[in-house]
């Protein structure tokens, strides 16, 4: 034989896409997804019917676990112990299962996530709701297929007295498909499988005001009607679930919140274990004690607070960070004729329905079949005992038993299976007595056969049975919802005052990026001296802000883009420290820088602009409220054309004068109000027109008055001040007037070749002027001479020949109180 007759060539990828298709399809079918029917697994649904077939029922007394494990893995489900052990546990685990499957004895876990003890130590039987799932199993109402071996029989389905796959949910994961299905309530469950029985039409509001949404075993809060309602239809759906949790008074004015019931598998010792991590990390201010306290009489987590903490804040922020309150997401999947389909909830009742209307028409025929052959049996017993002395001679007249049968078929008219019953009668039968009650018998079976007949001819009276048999089980098994339905999903807001003790700071930012925050008492203790902060070499102190660990820093780079940083989240260091990079605060890029950072108390507050300046003389006023965000990456601030920045931000209610610095001498004066409000995004308006090459330099605020003077300084240290007044009151978008005459010629000491920064001037303040070298001057503003718009003023910085003023910003001034 060739080789080629042996092997044939195959590609890789038909291959495992084949042999992958058939393993999903066994995942699917055979193992993850319930059927839609009794809403089992196939290892759930093998696991009862061997407890069944070996008589491991309510009334008899517990079994070895590891007995129906082997059973199982034996007969019907040819994997791992483990995973048929595991499905045993989930199905005698009250907080999983609405109503549990299995009645367990010894050490089956906890809601602390324990595992349950190994299979040699529990014990367990059915529960009596189980009962209800395999009840009448015995008369034909489901098919049965061979075993994996073929030397049994197993149900493909049971009959499911009672639709299981809502009541208890279920959940799993396989190739291609999850399901996620909540447990919900026996009552309401069965209620709404009645109204759709007599209303095939009913629509779902109407099913929802009778199954309002799943009920777990564990209690809790669920809110969320939208997202119950998008389940119940569509099969997909959110609702958040909450703990249910209570406020206490303690003595000495404490507080403490307890926790009687939390969401649906939810592992009890990790969200204590989170929730006193918050109280060790001191992520919020307030917790004195996390303590689990559950016991014999339930569930009772407390967390004792400090005396005059915010409990509700609290709770909140626990219910924010923690497992307190999770979001659960229905995936309602289940196997129907044999392939998963997402389903609403009416299409799952309507197939357990159609599933009840086979199993009852099977069920109805198997005892119809029964009751007709015994009415047939009875029919010739009384025929007999009618013609007694003639039967009894035919008897004794035949040779034998076969005989005996035959000559009574062929005298009589009996048929076989008659003249069987006859032959076996026993000689007591034929007292009287006996003759009126077999007489009373066969009236009774004869009403039973038309009973029985009637069903099956009328889909009405079949339907009837159906319901009656569900209310018996909704009166036996049937409790009181567990978890509460509230509509609305309630908005958790966290104050920032919860997780940060209001506590006034300093925060500097120096020219090289170094951020830190700082104590007012550390402030203090290095003598409350601005130059005893740290620095490194050659740096300088740029930013020094008075603001409260509750308040914001918005920080605005050159590029456009803004940052909302909390204050609480700047490192705290000491004042004599250098602080930390900003990039390890907020991510600016490289290539960009701060030009700007405003503190923050309340960033909806009304009546608030945020001005922006760029370098091409373009000005932009926007809302502060629209800065508002919860991102802590870079946001777009002001839309730049190309080869633009921002130079300058300002916040002010616009009721003040802009005055506009450019770096060729050139400014302008105009009412803030001119500045129409823009969005978040957009570009702005022209501030003032400058000439080709020039360059915004500064923008100042100044009084709507005219006090005041307006400093600026050039890049070669010459410094004057001019009058407000000198500058008038243009529209925006002009030219302006010059503020700075530059000195020209080759005899003449140059003053400078451009304005690097200007300065509002109401009282004497300390200047600072950046060298680009690294270094820092100082000046008095009260000592630059004051002159007209025109002057050429007067060297206030000296500056070395290789080396020029940078910016031009005030001293800081720190209050000395706190």
């Amino acid at each position: 034989m060739s080789l080629n007759e042996q092997f044939l060539p195959a590609f890789l990828e038909e291959v495992v896409g084949d042999r992958f298709g058939r393993y999903s399809k066994y995942i699917i079918q055979d193992r993850a997804i319930p059927d839609v029917r009794d809403g089992l697994k196939p290892v759930q649904r093998r696991i009862l019917y061997a407890m069944y077939d070996a008589g491991n029922t309510p009334d008899k007394p517990y079994r070895k676990s590891a007995k129906t494990v082997g059973d199982v893995m034996g007969n019907y489900h040819p994997h791992g112990d483990s995973s048929i052990y595991e499905g045993m546990v989930r199905m005698a685990q009250p907080w999983k299962m609405g109503h549990t499957l299995i009645d367990g004895h010894g050490n089956w876990g906890s809601l602390d996530d324990d595992p349950a003890a190994a299979m040699r130590y529990t014990e367990a039987r059915l529960s009596p709701i189980a009962m209800e799932l395999l009840r009448d199993i015995e008369k034909r109402t489901v098919l049965f297929k061979d075993n994996f071996d073929n030397s049994t029989k197993e149900p493909v389905v049971l009959p499911a007295r009672y639709p299981n796959l809502l009541v208890n949910g279920v959940s799993g994961i396989s190739s291609g498909f999850a399901t996620e299905i909540p447990p919900h309530n026996l009552r309401e469950v069965i209620d709404a499988c009645i109204a759709l029985m007599n209303d095939g039409t009913l629509p779902l509001e109407a099913l929802m005001g009778i199954l309002k949404g799943p009920d777990f075993p564990t209690g809790g809060i669920i809110m969320g009607e939208e997202g119950i309602r998008d389940a119940y239809s569509t099969g997909k759906g959110r609702i958040h679930l909450r703990s249910k949790t209570a406020v206490e008074e303690l003595r000495g004015g404490k507080k403490m919140i307890v926790v009687t019931e939390i969401p649906y598998q939810v592992v009890k010792s990790r969200l204590v274990t989170a929730m006193e991590n918050i109280r060790l990390e001191k992520k919020v201010d307030g917790i004195a004690e996390v303590r689990d306290e559950s016991g014999r009489d339930g569930l009772r987590i407390v967390v004792e607070l400090k005396k005059d903490a915010d409990a509700d804040g609290i709770l909140a922020y626990l219910l924010k960070k923690t497992d307190l309150q999770v979001t659960y997401n229905f995936n309602m999947v289940a196997i129907v004729n044999k392939a998963p389909r997402q389903l609403g909830v009416k299409e799952m009742l309507a197939a357990y329905i159609d599933h009840q209307k086979e199993v009852v028409t099977f069920r109805t025929r198997y005892e119809l079949e029964k009751a007709e052959d015994r009415a047939h049996v009875l029919e010739g017993l009384v025929k007999a005992l009618n013609i007694l002395d003639d039967v009894i001679a035919a008897i004794k007249a035949s040779k034998n038993r076969s005989d005996a049968q035959d000559n009574l078929v062929a005298k009589f008219g009996f048929s076989e299976r008659q003249a069987d019953a006859i032959l076996t009668l026993q000689l007591y039968r034929l007292t009287n007595l006996e003759i009126t009650s077999l007489e009373k018998e066969l009236r009774e079976i004869a009403k039973r056969v038309q009973y029985l007949r009637s069903i099956l001819d009328s889909e009405k009276k079949l339907l009837k049975v159906i319901q009656d048999e569900l209310l018996e089980i909704r009166e036996k098994y049937g409790i009181d919802r567990r978890s509460e339905i509230r509509g609305q999903v309630e908005e958790l807001k966290v104050g920032l005052e919860v997780m940060v003790s209001a506590e006034d700071v300093l925060v500097t930012i120096s020219r090289e990026g170094y951020v830190k925050r700082t104590s007012r008492l550390s402030f203090a203790r290095s003598g409350g001296e601005l130059d005893a902060s740290g620095l490194k070499e050659g740096d300088a102190l740029r930013h020094v802000l008075e603001c409260n660990t509750i308040d914001s820093l918005l920080v605005f780079t050159r590029k456009g883009s803004y940052y909302l940083l909390p204050v609480y989240q700047i490192p705290d260091f000491k004042w004599k420290d250098a602080g930390t990079a900003i990039v390890n605060v907020i991510p600016i890029p490289k290539e960009d820088g701060i030009v700007a950072v405003l503190p923050v108390k309340d960033i909806q507050q009304p009546g608030q602009s945020l001005f922006f300046f760029t370098k091409r003389g373009q000005v932009k006023r926007t809302e502060l409220k629209d800065y508002a965000t919860n991102r802590s990456t870079a946001i777009a601030a002001v839309k730049l054309a190309e080869g633009d920045e921002v130079i300058q931000v300002l916040q002010t209610a616009g009721e003040r004068h802009l005055v506009l610095v450019s770096r060729a001498g050139a400014a302008i004066r105009f009412p803030a109000a001119e500045v129409s409000l823009m969005g978040r995004v957009a570009g702005g308006v022209r501030g003032i027109q400058l000439k080709e090459g020039d360059e915004l330099a500064a923008a100042l605020e100044a009084g709507p008055d005219d006090e005041g003077e307006v400093l600026v300084i050039s890049d070669l240290g010459y410094a004057k001040r001019s009058l407000l007044a000198d500058y008038p009151v243009q529209g925006r978008g002009g030219k302006g007037v010059i503020t700075f005459e530059f000195k020209e010629g080759k005899r003449v000491k140059p003053n400078g070749s451009a304005l690097v920064g200007a300065f509002y001037c109401k009282e004497p303040r300390e200047l600072s002027a950046l060298l680009s070298g690294g270094g820092e001057q100082r000046f008095q503003s009260e000592k630059t001479p004051l002159d007209d718009r025109k002057s050429v003023g007067r060297a206030m910085v000296q500056v070395d020949k290789n080396d020029a003023v940078l910016q031009l910003f005030p001293r800081p001034e720190i209050s000395q109180e706190g």
